[in-house]
């Protein structure tokens, strides 16, 4: 019979988490203080650019910029389904801290029917955001 192998340290345990948080919290620093709003400093969408089309992600860095700035209207304005997209993170860093702490593994299991209904969102905002009754999701 074999031993159990060793418990990681608390240290190692919450290497993985902070990490992540930490370049997460250093990406939206970055895009807190350089304004996506002023010309020049980030390249433009190119599905925006080549055929007039907003694609799930435009409007994202304008939407970070805002919410780091504590204005949540403007954040939904820019992209509602990025705002989302932040709290489900804040969620998922908390019970990943959490679990780390304890010492229990983090697993994500997606479904592959998660996986479609997350596709499905993603093309119906775009569509939405696309058309002229949705021009409100448009950034």
């Amino acid at each position: 019979m074999t031993a159990p192998p060793p418990a990681r340290s608390l240290a190692r345990r919450l290497l993985a988490p902070v990490a992540t948080l930490a370049g997460v919290a250093a990406a939206f620093a970055y895009v807190g203080t350089v304004d996506p709003n002023e010309p020049g400093h980030y390249p433009v969408c190119p599905l925006l650019r080549f055929t007039g089309i907003y694609c799930p992600g435009c409007g994202g860095l304008r939407s970070a910029h805002a919410f780091v700035h504590g204005d949540l209207p403007a954040a939904l304005g820019a992209n509602a389904l990025a705002v989302i997209g932040y709290g489900l993170f804040g969620v998922l860093m908390v019970l990943w801290l959490i679990r780390a702490f304890r010492g229990v593994p983090m697993r994500l299991a997606v479904s592959p029917v998660l996986w479609w209904g997350i596709g499905a969102v993603l093309a119906l905002f775009t569509l939405v955001r696309n058309l002229p009754f949705g021009s409100a999701l448009a950034p």
